[in-house]
């Protein structure tokens, strides 16, 4: 079968020779390109810009023949009277709204710890180490402790100092860790192997450390206060007392 139409083909174009020609041609000349096809399918053609007057025309059209838009049926109803259009030119003026203030700035900064694989009861010694002293003692404390834990505690201080003053605008020289406490973590038990068979449970117990900087007295003003306040307490026998604490005053009044 292919045989007789390959025979076919070669009487046609011997009955015709220009007919193989210009089929090569016309496929070789072909200018199709997809791309083309699809750029002017798909790229938006440029809208131009209508006129006013041509807005106007096409919305009369379109109120003559009943097929007017919702918004502009709304607009039509407003009544246009002298008044009204007084009432409506005349800006109102501008109620201040009552109890309105601005935000207080911040007073305090938070910052936390990653999870430590150690019991809460060994770092919450740390904490009380630190709760209530300057920002700068606090680090200078945790760089020389022995605790396994200290190196990172110190790390968290000094980033939070850097914070504090960054992102609040606290003022570094007074700043207190005010608060630190400790929270728990996961528990994970792992199996540990005892003798004849037998196995218990060891328990790797996790907790981070939660402190709260704030602008406080440094310590030397908190020298200063306990000094004024024992200073405060003191009777003296004199009628004008001084400004120092009686060292190791004697039994009996002194006249």
């Amino acid at each position: 079968m292919q045989r007789g139409l390959h025979n076919a083909t070669r009487s046609i174009y011997s009955m015709h020779p220009t007919l193989k020609h210009s089929l090569v041609q016309t496929r070789n000349a072909s200018t199709y390109n997809p791309l083309n096809w699809l750029r002017q399918k798909l790229t938006a053609d440029r809208r131009e810009k209508e006129s006013k007057k041509e807005i106007l025309a096409a919305k009369e059209e379109a109120r003559g023949e009943g097929q007017l838009s919702l918004f502009e049926q709304t607009k039509s109803i407003v009544p246009t009277t002298e008044d009204s259009a007084a009432k409506l030119s005349v800006p109102s003026p501008k109620v201040k709204k009552s109890g309105t203030s601005r935000k207080a700035p911040p007073t305090s900064h938070k910052y936390s710890t990653t999870y430590f694989k150690m019991s809460p009861r060994k770092l919450n010694m740390l904490g009380n180490q630190i709760s209530g002293k300057p920002i700068d003692y606090a680090i200078l404390q945790m760089q020389f402790s022995e605790k396994r834990a200290s190196k990172r505690i110190m790390n968290m201080l000094a980033t939070a100092k850097d914070h504090a003053y960054r992102y609040k605008h606290l003022d570094v020289s007074k700043l207190v860790v005010g608060e630190a406490w400790v929270n728990k973590g996961k528990v994970l038990n792992r199996i540990e192997p005892r003798g004849r068979g037998h196995m218990g449970i060891r328990k790797h117990k996790q907790a981070k450390m939660h402190v709260v900087l704030k602008e406080g007295m440094s310590i030397e003003e908190k020298k200063e206060k306990e000094r004024a306040y024992k200073l405060k307490k003191i009777v003296s026998a004199a009628t004008v007392r001084e400004n120092r604490p009686i060292r190791n005053p004697g039994s009996m009044w002194a006249w």
